[in-house]
């Protein structure tokens, strides 16, 4: 479930949004993954302009009752630029363990400074997946690599991986993997369409957002499956947007906690409805025109 993160505004859609004004705003956006340690990166106004597909599919507002019938248009295919999320696993007192390989070492943090085995190791650690290979931390396995930094005396754990990686399990975690597989591609494209938002406005300098249904609820290898992983894949690089901004889609289990947790709000889509509509013979298309009224689909995209 999508937490809460930004206030509508009242001139502007039944929906929470956030514009390229605010995204042109300096916020570093991604850290890019190219098989080593990544660097940060603030993505200039051109990158921005390229990710986000000018020729996106627009229906005004007036038509979201035909839409809920003939759905959103889908982007062309496009080339994709390679987009990476930190997303904050643990933060608490130590120690904790990290598996990298057949090899397991516990750290502890104290006055700014990380230490294991009796040894010191400076502010922060980095362990990276090796091909094809996961990062574990307590029982569950992750993509990419895990950084885990010493901020005082509590140890800060932030897995960094590719954005389309981190939807798979998203999916996963989100809803059942037995589910009609339109429903997971809604899914998908609101996971990724929430997951931008907070590129675009990392919850702090380290992280993007968190693991817990507090923001969308990831858990690594251990929710993903073939379907979750076809979802993504099927939906791959599109996201909700509304005059060129970025929808943070909102979501929940049911109906009744879309209404409670997001109803002042506006838009929000229900899991349980979008299964249900998928059961129905929606596509994933007609399925978020009936819960974002007004949004279209972008396609990220690096020309």
């Amino acid at each position: 479930m999508a937490r809460f993160a930004s206030q509508l505004s009242s001139s502007g859609p039944a929906m929470v949004l956030l514009g390229l004004p605010l995204v042109l705003g300096g916020a570093i956006l991604a850290w890019i993954l190219q098989g080593q340690q990544p660097n940060s990166r603030a993505l200039s106004e051109a990158l921005v302009d390229e990710l986000l597909d000018q020729n996106s599919s627009h229906q005004p507002a007036a038509a979201a009752a035909s839409a809920t019938t003939q759905g959103l248009t889908v982007p062309p295919l496009a080339a994709q630029p390679a987009l990476s999320i930190r997303v904050m696993l643990h933060e608490a007192l130590g120690p904790v363990s990290i598996r990298n390989g057949e090899r397991t070492e516990t750290l502890n943090c104290r006055s700014g400074q990380l230490s294991g085995a009796l040894q010191p190791l400076g502010p922060e650690r980095w362990f990276q997946a090796a091909a094809g290979k996961s990062v574990g931390l307590n029982q569950q396995r992750y993509r990419g690599g895990v950084q885990v930094l010493c901020q005082g005396n509590r140890l800060l754990v932030v897995n960094h991986l590719p954005l389309e990686d981190y939807i798979s399990s998203v999916v996963g975690a989100e809803m059942p993997s037995h589910w009609p597989a339109e429903a997971l591609r809604a899914q998908a494209v609101a996971a990724r369409s929430y997951a931008m938002a907070h590129l675009a406005r990392p919850a702090s300098k380290a992280w993007n957002l968190g693991a817990t249904t507090r923001w969308q609820a990831y858990g690594g290898l251990g929710t993903e499956s073939n379907s979750s992983r076809a979802a993504a894949a099927d939906t791959k690089g599109l996201i909700l947007s509304f005059e060129g901004g970025i929808v943070e889609s909102l979501y929940a289990a049911n109906q009744q906690l879309t209404v409670d947790a997001h109803g002042h709000l506006g838009a929000s889509m229900s899991q349980q409805g979008a299964r249900s509509l998928a059961s129905q013979g929606y596509q994933f298309t007609q399925i978020l025109a009936k819960y974002y009224p007004g949004a279209s689909l972008a396609r990220l995209q690096r020309s």
